[in-house]
């Protein structure tokens, strides 16, 4: 309402009116890229951050999917997901163990590509009279093709970020307040050597356990916010943490990926046109998952503000990258 808006401080843009033409013009493609940027701005000022974003929807699936299914400590023992150490030293050497915890750790522990028990072969009895001694062979209908693959998950691997956090070499620590957890910084954000965290902090994004994620996700884009001109020397090296981020096909770590793109782009001059060279490793990976949008009829998507929609995220860096990738962009994404 007018009376919450003006309590927060928020102004709304006044109307144009008519016959009045903007400065984006008539171009349909900057008109989408302005409304995006527009829902963006509006997002920051009045919800909350993409980390506590995050915080909210385990939260959500934990009251939904009370059967554990969706919960991270099954992800765990798929393989999906790094599991902890046992202290901050690390793991107990295996043989100083006791007996139960090694046992329940090794029955626990299911691997990726952990072979399945191969079933047993059992002898049909015969019929009485009879003299047949050979197996009789079940009638099977011809068994499928197996599948690609192609937009299945793979296993995350343990992060430089996870590592370097343990040790307690990140000058960042979480602020617990009333409402949520905020990054508390130990030194001045612009003094950090971007060439050294920023990349730290890419790598991290590919975490999915708290306080990791919360600290990796927030800790970037406070630096995306506050580091100017440092950003653009640094945009090679961020390319290996950005595409081993794709290529785990998460779709919950690739959202976050795709988002942090987008504000990456908008966060200084030349910073697009720096990464089309970049292109061929970046877009194979989204062009897997761009059709990836929930077809709901004519029904209402309520979760549409998270912005966790991996299709419309995808359209819409990519309508980004064409709009600040310089003139040899479109002819890169094509």
């Amino acid at each position: 309402s007018s009376r919450l808006r003006a309590r927060q401080g928020i102004r709304l843009p006044a109307r144009a009116p008519a016959g009045h033409v903007t400065e984006v013009g008539c171009d349909p493609r900057r008109q989408r890229h302005q409304a995006v940027m527009d829902r963006h701005e509006l997002g920051r000022r009045m919800g909350p951050s993409p980390a506590g974003t995050l915080l909210i929807e385990d939260a959500l699936k934990k009251i939904i999917h009370k059967d554990g299914s969706k919960s991270l400590s099954r992800q765990k023992r798929l393989g999906l997901v790094p599991r902890g150490r046992h202290c901050c030293f690390g793991d107990f050497p295996k043989d100083l163990l006791a007996k139960d915890a090694a046992s329940q750790c090794a029955a626990a522990w299911v691997g990726p590509t952990s072979p399945m028990p191969a079933a047993h072969s059992a002898r049909t009895p015969s019929a009485p009279g009879s003299t047949r001694s050979t197996p009789r062979r079940p009638q099977t209908s011809p068994a499928a093709p197996p599948r690609a693959g192609a937009t299945r998950r793979r296993p995350v691997k343990e992060t430089d970020f996870r590592r370097l956090y343990d040790r307690g070499d990140l000058p960042i620590q979480i602020h617990h307040g009333a409402v949520g957890g905020k990054i508390s910084w130990k030194v001045d954000i612009e003094k950090l050597d971007y060439h050294h965290y920023l990349p730290i902090f890419f790598d991290g994004l590919r975490e999915k356990e708290d306080p990791y994620r919360f600290l990796s996700i927030q800790g970037t884009y406070d630096m995306l916010q506050f580091g100017g001109p440092k950003i653009l020397p640094v945009v090679p090296q961020l390319i290996i943490p950005v595409k081993e981020g794709l290529n785990t096909r998460d779709p919950e770590i690739m959202s976050t990926m795709l988002k942090v793109l987008q504000a990456l782009v908008m966060s200084g001059e030349m910073i697009g046109e720096a990464l089309v060279p970049y292109y061929r490793q970046l877009l194979p990976m989204l062009n897997l998952f761009k059709g990836w949008t929930p077809s709901i009829g004519d029904s209402i998507d309520y979760g549409q503000r998270k912005r966790n929609d991996l299709g419309t995220l995808i359209r819409e860096a990519l309508e980004i990258f064409e709009v600040h990738g310089g003139e040899d962009a479109f002819i890169n994404i094509k």
